[in-house]
């Protein structure tokens, strides 16, 4: 299940992919099958495992194209370990509503994207979010819970004051919010409540079959009730150095490399077909 529309947040093949925070690394998977050269950082080692063994099997049933490959490794968000400019696409999936510092987050992003670069951020969108947390304080005050809910203005705000400049927003996954909703009643642990059994059986059949009602109740749902706020931006190129005065000894001109600097214990993996 995908939050990120790669319609609307082109990768090329051999572009350097970020994946912030990346979970059980559902938009890395996605960008290594387009061919991307993907990052996929959490702070959660043991879901790096488990996407670190996901790549190794992805490579090895050739689902990447040639050419792709694939890194996970256990990093901090507020101190990425790229040199700046080292990505030409960054994600940050359903991420910064858990992390106190999201303006520290924000900059290391812009810092790591190149100019020109794309960025997509996904956020709880505010009002399923908000009914959510009317219904139960089990589903935000857990350690390591949603800390803040965003109003789609405020968002994007913040990244414009990162000096990013969106260029799109969407909503998504409007079947997903009654479902939250149906849990957060109930209790969000008590997944043997009749309503979440059925209700989360309806949730699989839609993801695996993709039947045409579900796709076009989810379609007429999202800009209703999506569970998620989508934003898209680009990082600008500076402006242009003005000229040497005449006569004027000529500026040294250093050359940094923009690629990640990996641990050489993470997982990595190349594809080879």
């Amino acid at each position: 299940m995908l939050t990120v529309d790669f319609s609307r947040f082109p990768l090329a093949p051999g572009d350097r992919v970020l994946d912030l925070g990346c979970g059980a690394g559902r938009h890395a998977f996605e960008c290594y099958r387009r061919g991307a050269n993907v990052v996929a950082l959490d702070r959660n080692a043991d879901e790096i495992l488990e996407v670190g063994k996901m790549f190794g099997a992805m490579a090895l049933e050739g689902e990447a194209p040639a050419g792709a490959t694939a890194v996970a490794i256990e990093g901090d968000a507020l101190a990425l370990p790229f040199p700046d400019d080292s990505f030409d696409r960054v994600i940050i999936s359903e991420v910064m509503e858990h992390i106190p510092d999201d303006k520290g987050v924000l900059a290391e992003m812009v810092r790591v994207l190149r100019p020109g670069g794309l960025i997509a951020v996904t956020v709880p969108r505010w009002l399923p979010e908000k009914i959510c947390w009317m219904l139960s304080d089990e589903y935000h005050e857990v350690e390591g819970g949603h800390i803040r809910i965003y109003r789609g203005d405020e968002l994007l705000g913040r990244m414009r004051e990162a000096g990013l400049n969106p260029y799109g927003t969407h909503h998504a996954h409007g079947l997903h919010s009654p479902y939250w909703w149906i849990k957060c009643a109930v209790g969000v642990d008590n997944d043997k409540a009749l309503p979440v059994k059925a209700y989360h059986k309806l949730l699989v059949w839609d993801i695996m079959k993709r039947p045409l009602a579900t796709r076009l109740a989810e379609q007429a749902l999202n800009p209703l009730i999506g569970k998620s706020f989508v934003a898209y931006a680009t990082k600008p190129h500076l402006p242009a150095a003005p000229a040497e005065p005449a006569g004027s000894a000529e500026a040294a001109v250093s050359a940094v490399s923009a690629e990640a600097a990996v641990s050489a214990a993470a997982p990595s993996v190349e594809s080879g077909r």
